[in-house]
């Protein structure tokens, strides 16, 4: 049987931090699916996807003393929905003014009574 040892911590080692970045960026990722309809969401996605890149980074470099890594893959996937979700309503919105112009009465492009 074997017994996996869990090494001391030294007395002078930091405590484990949550990260303020975050949640910040789950906040901004949910805001960005919220409001992803309208094609204002990208904004707070795309500053969720840049937040989580310097949330990652800090957080990997801080050694395991700051913590959040869940809230910030929580925070990518709504930042990527809420993206999705804008580009959706886009394409909808184009598809829909251009079936619009294909259905509108043009009219005659000539004089009346010319051949």
């Amino acid at each position: 049987m074997t017994v996996s040892v869990v090494p001391a911590r030294h007395p002078m080692d930091p405590d484990p931090v949550a990260s303020t970045k975050s949640r910040a960026v789950f906040v901004l990722g949910l805001v960005g699916l919220l409001t992803g309809v309208f094609v204002g969401g990208v904004v707070p996605a795309t500053l969720a996807l840049l937040l989580a890149r310097q949330a990652h980074r800090e957080a990997y470099a801080a050694g395991g003393y700051l913590t959040g890594s869940a809230w910030i893959l929580r925070g990518r996937r709504l930042a990527w929905a809420g993206l999705v979700l804008a580009l959706t309503s886009l394409v909808v919105a184009v598809i829909v003014a251009l079936l619009h112009l294909a259905t509108a009465p043009g009219g005659q492009d000539f004089a009346p009574g010319t051949d």
